[in-house]
């Protein structure tokens, strides 16, 4: 899963501000099921869409052992292909630090015009960076950040923060009338940063509303397997609570069939992410599942358009500067069943 951000906030409108940030204007399918036939964030090129000088582009992506970093890679490889301008050399994804240097210093050894990298580990792999900015090739930090703002020319990425200030705010309106309201917390690795800043923006929010209490917290690992087992451990543990915030939308899934055999609907659950499974049962209604906050994959595709005005020299749409931004943090909009159409083109699998 991705890791801490340079900012102090991190998971959007498609992808938020950075989507306008980086001139790509993008609107989401509004018909009420996503079909092949229309186009996804990633499938569409960013207004400056007009062929010019030809880039290569080096792409370092993670492992695809989760929905997430599937739909990262997923998200880079599509929007790539929008260009005809653009070529894209791809590394074999890793989540083993010695094995994507190796591929970095690859990329590097091939002189390509960008890099684009999420790193497996940021600490770890800030060396790497480094060197590619010393040779003269531009990288493009996506979401893990570098320990070095010297090791990318751009850092864009997600708001972990945002993520649960964002839940914490849509749960404590669901329940400002409710007297002694009692929630609980599903959160993800303990040992990532990003997990302790969605708990530290979830539990700001709920400073907001003095009648909700936060009366117990378990940490699982993002897997489905996690999801369900410490989900039955925290409904076995609380026989009564008013709402769920759960960190990650793959974990979530296992956490719904913990939910289902326990027999329990007294509470309102809400996601993270944007997983296609999370957007249905929103759509459908027809469970505990009320809204997911976004960490969107699309910020990959976004990372592209970046990495492509920095090979051929340009600014952005939309702002005035010359040169790109060097940060840029997609905004974690909140998907229920008033707006959940409107982005079910950019649930990943």
């Amino acid at each position: 899963m991705p890791e801490p951000t340079p900012l102090t906030s991190r998971r959007g409108l498609l992808f938020g501000a950075a989507a306008v940030s980086a001139g790509v204007l993008v609107t989401g399918c509004t018909s009420n099921e996503p079909s092949d036939a229309e186009p996804t964030a990633s499938d569409r090129p960013a207004a400056d869409d007009k062929p010019g000088k030809p880039v290569t582009i080096g792409f370092a992506g993670p492992q695809a052992d989760h929905g997430w970093l599937n739909a990262i890679n997923d998200n880079a490889k599509k929007r790539a292909e929008t260009y005809s301008d653009v070529t894209m050399e791809t590394t074999e994804g890793s989540n083993d630090t010695a094995q994507q240097i190796g591929q970095i210093e690859t990329l590097i050894n091939k002189k390509v015009d960008v890099l684009v990298v999420l790193p497996a580990d940021g600490k770890a792999l800030t060396q790497v960076g480094l060197k590619a900015m010393r040779a003269g090739i531009p990288v493009v930090n996506l979401d893990r950040v570098f320990n070095s703002p010297q090791a990318y020319r751009c850092w864009i990425g997600g708001d972990n923060y945002g993520m649960g200030l964002n839940a914490g705010h849509y749960i404590g309106e669901k329940l400002k009338d409710t007297p002694n309201a009692r929630v609980i917390e599903l959160a993800g690795l303990d040992n990532l940063e990003l997990t302790k800043q969605r708990t530290q923006g979830f539990d700001d929010a709920l400073k907001n509303y003095p009648n909700i209490k936060k009366v117990a917290r378990q940490a699982a690992d993002f897997t489905v397997e996690s999801g369900q087992a410490k989900m039955a451990q925290l409904l076995q543990a609380q026989s009564k609570f008013d709402a769920l915030w759960n960190h990650d939308d793959d974990q979530g899934v296992g956490a719904l069939r913990a939910i289902e055999q326990a027999g329990r609907d007294d509470f309102l659950m809400v996601g993270g992410a944007g997983a296609l499974s999370a957007f249905q049962a929103i759509k459908a209604d027809n469970g505990v599942l009320k809204a997911t906050v976004l960490y969107p994959p699309s910020m990959a595709a976004s990372a592209i358009d970046l990495a492509r005005a920095l090979g051929q020299g340009k600014g952005v749409g939309g702002l005035a500067e010359f040169e790109i931004p060097t940060s840029l943090t997609c905004y974690s909009a909140v998907v229920d069943k008033e707006n959940v159409d409107q982005y079910m083109s950019t649930g990943f699998k």
